[in-house]
């Protein structure tokens, strides 16, 4: 049976593993899987008769080291990751999890910055050109990353702000040179890698934890120099899903504001935890009402549902434009008293 296993693609182990692990956590990783990748694993998962129990038990058992492996390297990066598998697993099974994961996972440039104290980068790098610094906050954590965009002058933000969320991807060579200029200024030990950052997605994570007014000084001369990606990281920066994260009185206003159509399209594939947040804020005859009409909808168009989620966030917005609703985000000022 090992040798069944060994034989066995990776795509074909996948659906081996989500078939194992039964259809409710399989729901839960489509999640995170582009529509390419459910596409091919469904059509590996169809074409899947049995998974035996120990083909099973192998299966689970890779995934598991792999898992703890990604785990060790999150803590303290390869070397620290093949350390730690070597006293448990010993040499020959360590080198061949290590193996596998840096065949298809690399640790990501400045590793080492993502560990350091953000005024310390700052002191480093604010009077590099606008784009050095735009690449580094493209690969730093969002916290991070937001502290220093602050702490630049205001009409360096929204340059270095449009930076990033243009930014696809950069030439190994510049990465490195640039990682190892900031690591002989901090004299920390660096990780190397070649992946694609920044883009809309990072500069998103980096303003949802700016304070409000940083946030608005940059958006404000973006709409100016870019009205259209602008709009765009605006769409990103609240997503249907985030209104559990408003209080009680905002969720109400919201559905006053919002058309009765849209809601029941939003809560027709919405989770149980939006869906428990909604019902509760509405009345209990407008909750029940709703629970059934949405029960006998039927099957709906997921870009219908979409189109939904879109408008209620759109009124979300302007809600908290005028003040009427505060979205909370990083900084102190979204402080309420």
């Amino acid at each position: 049976m090992t040798a069944q296993k060994r034989d066995l693609s990776g795509k074909q182990k996948a659906a081996a593993l989500l078939i194992s692990l039964g259809p409710d956590v399989s729901a839960e990783v489509y999640k995170h899987l582009t529509e390419e990748e459910i596409e091919e694993l469904t059509l590996e998962i169809s074409s899947v008769k049995k998974v035996d129990s120990a083909q099973k038990d192998e299966i689970m058992d890779e995934f598991h080291q792999i898992a703890i492996a990604q785990d060790y390297i999150a803590q303290g990066g390869i070397n620290y990751a093949k350390t730690v598998l070597e006293k448990a697993l010993g040499d020959e099974q360590a080198n061949k999890i290590v193996e596998r994961l840096t065949s298809t996972l690399q640790v990501r440039p400045f590793d080492f910055a993502r560990k350091a104290d953000p005024n310390q980068i700052y002191n480093f790098i604010q009077n590099e050109h606008p784009q050095t610094i735009a690449l580094v906050l493209s690969y730093l954590e969002p916290e991070q990353a937001s502290q220093i965009l602050s702490s630049l002058p205001e009409d360096a933000q929204s340059d270095i702000a449009r930076r990033v969320a243009v930014m696809d991807s950069t030439s190994p060579d510049i990465v490195n040179e640039v990682e190892h200029l900031l690591e002989k200024k901090l004299s920390t030990t660096v990780t190397q890698d070649y992946t694609e950052t920044g883009g809309v997605e990072s500069i998103v994570n980096i303003l949802n934890s700016v304070d409000r007014t940083t946030e608005r000084t940059i958006l404000d001369d973006l709409e100016i120099q870019d009205p259209e990606l602008a709009e765009e990281i605006k769409k990103r920066m609240f997503v249907f899903e985030d209104i559990v994260t408003l209080d009680n009185r905002a969720i109400q206003r919201i559905i006053r504001d919002t058309e009765n159509e849209d809601l029941m399209l939003a809560l027709k594939v919405a989770s149980d935890e939006v869906k428990d947040v909604l019902f509760k804020n509405m009345s209990a005859r407008m909750s029940e009402t709703m629970k059934e009409e949405i029960e006998f909808m039927g099957p709906v168009r997921l870009k219908d549902v979409e189109e939904a989620q879109t408008r209620i966030v759109g009124t979300i917005r302007r809600l908290e434009e005028m003040g009427e609703i505060v979205i909370a985000r990083g900084g102190g000022d979204d402080i309420i008293v």
